[in-house]
């Protein structure tokens, strides 16, 4: 009888111990995705809350409900860390915009940060690309008119033109003397662009519209024929003082509580739309990788902070918001990897911004991904830009982490555009996203090291230097090195 106790004790512990087993990167990775596959929600809350809430401008009664959408699927997912991160600020919202050029009424979308109030009449002149090298190349031809620029670089442009935002291009316009900007899109088909023209979050001091691509090479033509063009632009806006919320789920490490990863993706857009592509594919994949968490009961060794940013397209509002107060606090040196999703999906690889210590690590990850489903082909990169939620942290030298899209060029089409809807959505791209991304994110949240640390103020200086940004910084007025 005793030694039928024994050896039931001994199979007992066997057992236990077999089914105690630590399981692999690559067995929790195959256990994310067939649950994901399964049963992931990101297309479905992504048409639901642009059916029932629509556009998600930050400041405005459908911005707050879609604050509110998402805090309560965080609660929903079994997040008993959430909360709201208020912030107050001049919110900019458009008006009533006239545009006659030549006297022909012109269809055309105020650029964020206009004026309240514009009335303006004066010769349109063609400056090119709208760079320093155009003005430079004819002073003075902008000084008292209206500038004709062109968003993207025309063809037949100096090998090496780098390209810079219409808010930059509206800058250099001001400083030249524009009286109005008129910026005529890249896309075919009259499709219209709006979004900010300020470099700085503040209103311009002179009106900036966009007008289709068609109508915009006509006016070219018109005026490289020696034909005089004149223009009216009529306009009025508004700026008001606002209150938004950050949404942050927080999910507490394991063993290292005080080290944060930040992933985050803006979920305000802009009023032509709904936003779904800018940027409901990313925050709404963001949601389905917390989600994901919750559900696979996964646990990070490090802090894991679920952020849904408000107020991006009007100047990175929400996540400058967030930086200052970890700086003012001190707890911007616990902020480890700031991983950004915006206007991302379908993923085939990651770009790492910052100065890697270990190159190996995403390769090897990918690696794993690329084992379950070769849809991702492990591609990696090592630079930045501008203009998105990332911006703020990588200014204070924290390294950076986005996707490699592989997305259907034509939906960017309609960026910044009143076609900016549902329709546009892969359901298979938001679902790779969120499989892809929870395993991504995992992985480094769980790394032995990870494989890059802050940055120092001089490496932070370099980087910026080394990805071209100096220029567009100086410009806003964020280069902080002199």
């Amino acid at each position: 009888m005793n030694r039928i106790l024994v050896l039931s004790a001994i199979f007992f512990s066997i057992t236990m111990l077999s089914s105690c087993k630590r399981e692999t990167r690559p067995e929790i990775f195959s256990r994310i995705n067939s649950e994901v596959v399964q049963h992931a929600k990101g297309y479905a809350t992504l048409q639901e809350a642009t059916s029932t809430i629509g556009h998600r401008l930050t400041g405005s009664e459908n911005g707050s409900k879609a604050e509110e959408y998402t805090y309560s699927k965080f609660k929903e997912y079994g997040f008993t860390d959430v909360r709201y991160q208020e912030f107050e600020t001049k919110a900019w919202s458009r008006g009533a915009v006239s545009v006659t050029i030549g006297g022909e009424e012109v269809k055309a979308v105020t650029l964020g940060h206009s004026p309240i109030e514009a009335d303006v009449t004066g010769e349109v002149v063609d400056v090119g690309n709208g760079l320093e090298a155009d003005y430079a190349a004819n002073p003075g031809k902008a000084e008292g008119k209206i500038a004709l620029v062109y968003l993207g670089v025309l063809e037949g442009s100096a090998e090496g033109t780098r390209n810079l935002h219409r808010s930059e291009k509206t800058a250099i316009a001001i400083k030249n003397g524009a009286i109005g900007v008129v910026i005529f899109n890249q896309v075919d088909g009259g499709v219209l662009l709006t979004g900010t023209a300020s470099v700085t979050g503040e209103l311009i001091p002179i009106p900036a519209v966009c007008i289709g691509k068609e109508k915009g090479i006509e006016l070219k033509e018109k005026i490289k024929a020696g034909e005089k063009v004149e223009a009216q632009i009529q306009m009025t806006n508004h700026s008001d003082l606002i209150k938004a919320r950050n949404v942050i789920a927080t999910l507490k490490g394991s063993e290292l509580p005080d080290e944060k990863i930040i992933i985050g993706g803006h979920l305000d857009s802009w009023d032509l739309s709904t936003g779904a592509i800018d940027n409901g594919i990313g925050s709404f994949a963001i949601l389905d990788i917390a989600r994901a968490f919750k559900t696979n009961n996964l646990k990070p060794k490090r802090t894991i902070q679920f952020v849904m940013f408000m107020g991006e397209e009007q100047g990175l509002l929400g996540s400058t918001h967030m930086v200052k107060e970890a700086v003012k606090d001190g707890s911007i040196d616990n902020i480890k990897y700031m991983f950004n999703i915006d206007m991302g999906g379908n993923p085939i690889g990651v770009n790492a911004g910052g100065k890697l210590n270990d190159t190996t690590f995403f390769k090897t990850v990918g690696e794993e991904i690329a084992a379950i489903d070769t849809v991702y082909k492990n591609r990696f990169s090592n630079r930045s830009g501008l203009h998105s939620d990332h911006q703020p942290f990588m200014l204070e030298g924290v390294p950076i982490l986005s996707i490699i899209s592989n997305l259907d060029r034509a939906i960017y089409k309609c960026y910044h555009a009143d076609c900016d809807d549902f329709d546009l959505v892969n359901k298979d791209h938001i679902t790779n996203t969120a499989r892809f991304g929870t395993m991504i994110l995992f992985a480094l949240a769980n790394a032995d090291k990870l494989p890059a640390e802050k940055m120092d103020s001089e490496t932070t200086k370099q980087f910026m230097i080394d990805n071209n940004l100096e220029e567009p910084l100086r410009i806003a007025g964020d280069w902080k090195w002199d």
